[in-house]
């Protein structure tokens, strides 16, 4: 097979040629390792590669005996353990941390039978919705190189924009899937919170705002990747509810109509929005006006603003108690000196957050859950932005010096309260960037944002589409068909994918 071939290529295809044949699992491992190769040096998107081990196994392994035996992907540098690899979540205090164990996730994917070339690059505890982490320098956006792919996927998105994998695991704790697929032309599904495997150790991952899933070419690789990550696991705190079906194949099947559909183009912190995004979003309303459905712009009815400052209570939390378990690993007390700047101030700020405070702000979640199940008995989808604007460049998000000075002195004065307004407005600029991710992860609802826009900069832009919990099918139902029409840009306009 010729590189040209393999770049071609989404995983449901490559599994076709492995189960016919046509190809070795070392055929295809040797050609992504080659575009590795290639590309690495321009997008930095490998945190480590395990070339000798992952040859190895594509060498043994038979096609045929699982879907997707052969198939080469890549991990994410954050949770996705394989026993024995660095797992370092892009943090200096990490950087040569070993797993013990394998996570669940890894687990389902490796029985499936794909090839795991190495992990992905990742911001520092998957905290930014950029991927420019200290340890290893930023990743770049293969559509334009002076751009990010943003985060906290952004390895994984670049992975496959940059055509050497089509599938990549990823993670989404506030639109980290949904956000590099805006950014990078790909189609990102973030699926109903308890769908996929969680743990070991940990029945919950952000209380379960973040979910492990794969970040994809095609949304029929999304659907192949569901049925073989949809799992029943007694020991986690969420579970979804089982889908019956195949999704690969209900995914071909027509949607109902007419459809009653609510769009949104403003932001729900009230922070700027691109025409670049504000158009995206029409275009898709007006195609589904063509397909014969019903579609109205209305709000849902959430306190975005609020939402925001509970999910940074949660955040501020979860990562005291991250440094407090590195400091008992450690030995020692961490300083502002050994993380960057969003872990550490979070990490102050989760200090003064009181248990009432910390229960509060997650009833406020269900608050939302609530007000949106009751949306979607009016209405089957709610479509916004993906992304308020196309990506930002390579530094343009970073915190300068002089700011940052402040930050470390700010955060250890004043009430609990007003540490968490300093949280706010240190992330409010990246924020303003991506504030439509973040609903879907508090209330658990499914959202997949769709590659169907691309500015005059030849930047690609996504919408996102968020449905009830548990439809899933649905949502793929939509993007099959919008993927077969001149809207959907994927990789065909990628100037990088096509060298």
């Amino acid at each position: 097979m010729r590189k040209e071939e393999y770049l071609q290529l989404d995983a449901v295809g490559m599994a076709e040629l492995l189960q016919k044949k046509e190809v070795t699992p070392k055929e295809l491992t040797e050609l992504a390792f080659a575009q590795l190769e290639e590309v690495q040096p321009t997008l930095n998107l490998a945190t480590s590669i395990r070339r000798e081990k992952a040859l190895g196994e594509a060498e043994k392994m038979k096609a045929g005996i699982a879907p997707f035996a052969g198939v080469p992907t890549m991990l994410k540098n954050v949770s996705q353990t394989i026993p024995g690899e660095k797992m370092t979540s892009g943090s200096k205090l990490l950087a040569n941390h070993i797993a013990e164990t394998e996570s669940h996730f890894v687990k389902r994917l490796r029985e499936s039978g794909f090839i795991f070339l190495g992990h992905t690059n990742t911001p520092e505890f998957a905290l930014k919705n950029i991927t420019e982490p200290e340890l290893y320098g930023p990743t770049r956006n293969p559509w334009n190189t002076d751009y990010s792919p943003g985060g906290s996927s952004g390895g994984a998105a670049a992975a496959i924009a940059g055509g050497v994998v089509p599938v990549a695991g990823a993670s989404d704790g506030g639109g980290s899937i949904r956000i590099p697929a805006s950014f990078t032309g790909l189609f990102g599904l973030k699926p109903t919170r308890g769908r996929t495997p969680v743990g070991p150790g940990a029945g919950r991952d952000w209380q379960g705002a973040s979910i492990n899933f794969m970040l994809t070419r095609s949304v029929r690789d999304s659907a192949a990747m569901l049925d073989e990550l949809q799992v029943f696991q007694p020991e986690a705190a969420f579970h979804a509810p089982t889908y019956r079906g195949r999704y690969l194949e209900t995914m071909k099947q027509d949607t109902k109509k007419p459809l009653k559909i609510a769009f949104n183009t403003a932001s729900p912190v009230g922070t700027p929005v691109s025409e670049h995004a504000k158009e995206a979003v029409m275009k898709v309303a007006r195609w589904l006006e063509q397909e014969g459905h019903h579609v109205e712009e209305q709000e849902n009815g959430v306190d975005g603003i609020q939402l925001m400052k509970d999910y940074y209570i949660m955040n501020s939390g979860e990562m005291t108690t991250t440094v407090k378990a590195m400091e008992a690993a450690l030995g020692r007390e961490l300083t502002s000196d050994d993380m960057e700047l969003e872990g550490w101030l979070m990490n102050v700020a989760g200090k003064s957050v009181s248990a009432a405070d910390y229960s509060k702000s997650l009833a406020s979640w269900d608050v939302a859950a609530a007000q949106m199940a009751k949306f979607h008995e009016t209405y089957d989808f709610y479509i916004t932005p993906a992304t308020a604007d196309t990506a930002p460049k390579i530094g343009q998000l970073k915190v300068d010096d002089e700011r940052k000075a402040v930050y470390l002195r700010d955060i250890h004065k004043g009430s609990q309260r007003e540490q968490q307004q300093l949280i706010y407005d240190m992330f409010l600029p990246s924020l303003t960037y991506t504030p439509f991710g973040m609903l879907a992860n508090l209330t658990g609802q499914p959202a997949m944002s769709i590659p169907v826009y691309l500015s005059e900069q030849g930047l690609p832009l996504g919408v996102q589409v968020i449905a009830g919990k548990g439809e899933e099918h649905r949502l793929l139902q939509l993007a099959e068909k919008l993927e077969q029409t001149d809207l959907w840009i994927g990789m065909k306009e990628n100037p990088y994918f096509n060298k």
